[in-house]
C-alpha cells in the first residue's frame, strides 16, 4: 500500500514569493526578519489600533535597506487627518517604501476625513509620494459587519479605480484554517470579474490555543471549526501548521489544477502568530522537500 506522504506532490513550489506580517514595534522580529528572509520578500507591518503609525517609518527603512519590500498597514478610518497621512506617506517614501496595505480599520466611526480604503485611494496622495502598489483586503469567510454584496462592490469599485489611476493592486485576504471556503470565495470573485492578484492569508506553524485565540479577537468564520473539533487539553497543547489548508486548496482546484497557481493565487501570506522563526522554518522546511536540498 502506498504512502499517502510519499505520494503527494510538494507543495514547495506554492510557497515561492510568500509574503509575513509582523509587528513593526519590535526590533527583534524586524532583526530577525531581516536575518532570515529572503531579498525581496514583502514584509507587511501591522498598525493596531491606538498605536502610533509613524512608529512604523524606521523600521520600514531597515528593511527595504536590507532589501526586502516593508508594506505598511493604512487603516482608513485610523486617520486623523489628511495632513497627517500626508507626512506619513512622505516619510515612508523618503525610507524607500513603494507600497502600502489599505484596509477599513477596525473602528466603527472614523477618526478622520477617510471612512473607507477607496477614499484613500481617492486622495491623490499615494501619486504624490509614489507609493504605486497597494494591496487590499479580501475575506473568504465574510465580514461580521459588512455584507457579501458589499464587500463584491467595493472591491470592483477599487480595482477599477486603480487602473485608472495606475495603480498596481494586489488582493490580500484574512486568514483562514480550511481550504474550501478559500476556493468558493475565489471562484465567486473571479466570476465577478476580480482578475486581480490574490496573496491567500494563512496562519503560520502555531499552538491550537494560540490560532483559537487570533482567530476569535480577528473575528474568523466557520473555518474555526476547524481547530475546535476537538477541546480536549492535549489537542490545545498541540501545533497546526498550514499545509493541510494548501492540499485541501489543491484539491478543490478546477479540473485538478496542480500548478503553483491554482486559481490564479499569486502568493501565499503568512501571520506569524506563532512567531517569525517557526514560518520561515517551515517554509524552508517544505521548499526543501520539493528541491532535495538539506535545510540549515
Amino acid at each position: 500500500m502506498s504512502d499517502p506522504a510519499v505520494d503527494s506532490p510538494s507543495i514547495g513550489p506554492l510557497l515561492q514569493n510568500y509574503s509575513v506580517e509582523i509587528s513593526p514595534t519590535s526590533e527583534k522580529v524586524v532583526a530577525s526578519a531581516v536575518e532570515r528572509l529572503d531579498k525581496g520578500t514583502e514584509v507587511y507591518l501591522t498598525w493596531i489600533p491606538g498605536e502610533d503609525p509613524f512608529r512604523a517609518v524606521a523600521p520600514a527603512g531597515i528593511l527595504r535597506r536590507a532589501g526586502l519590500f516593508p508594506m505598511p498597514h493604512i487603516g482608513a478610518r485610523h486617520v486623523e487627518r489628511t495632513a497627517q497621512l500626508d507626512d506619513l506617506f512622505g516619510r515612508l517614501a523618503a525610507e524607500g517604501v513603494d507600497r502600502v496595505l489599505l484596509v477599513g480599520g477596525e473602528r466603527d466611526k472614523p477618526l478622520g476625513p477617510y471612512d473607507a480604503t477607496l477614499q484613500v485611494m481617492q486622495s491623490g496622495l499615494l501619486q504624490k509620494h509614489k507609493i504605486m502598489r497597494v494591496g487590499i483586503g479580501g475575506f473568504p469567510e465574510g465580514h461580521p459587519a459588512i455584507s457579501e454584496k458589499v464587500l463584491g462592490e467595493s472591491m470592483i469599485a477599487k480595482m477599477n479605480y486603480a487602473r485608472e489611476i495606475g495603480l498596481q493592486v494586489q488582493v490580500v485576504t484574512q486568514f483562514v484554517f480550511e481550504g474550501e471556503p478559500i476556493a468558493a470565495w475565489l471562484k465567486r470573485i473571479r466570476a465577478m470579474g476580480v482578475d486581480l492578484p490574490v496573496r491567500i492569508g494563512l496562519a503560520g506553524p502555531a499552538g491550537i490555543a494560540t490560532l483559537t485565540k487570533y482567530a476569535l479577537h480577528c473575528g474568523v468564520g466557520n473555518s474555526i471549526k476547524a481547530l475546535t473539533k476537538s477541546s480536549s487539553f492535549g489537542r490545545l497543547l498541540s501545533e497546526r501548521d498550514p499545509e493541510p489548508v494548501i492540499r485541501e486548496l489543491i484539491a478543490a482546484a478546477p479540473n485538478g489544477d496542480t500548478s503553483a497557481s491554482p486559481f490564479g493565487i499569486s502568493a501565499f501570506h503568512f501571520y506569524t502568530f506563532g512567531g517569525l522563526k517557526k514560518t520561515v522554518e517551515w517554509v524552508n522546511a517544505m521548499r526543501g522537500q520539493h528541491s532535495g536540498a538539506a535545510v540549515s
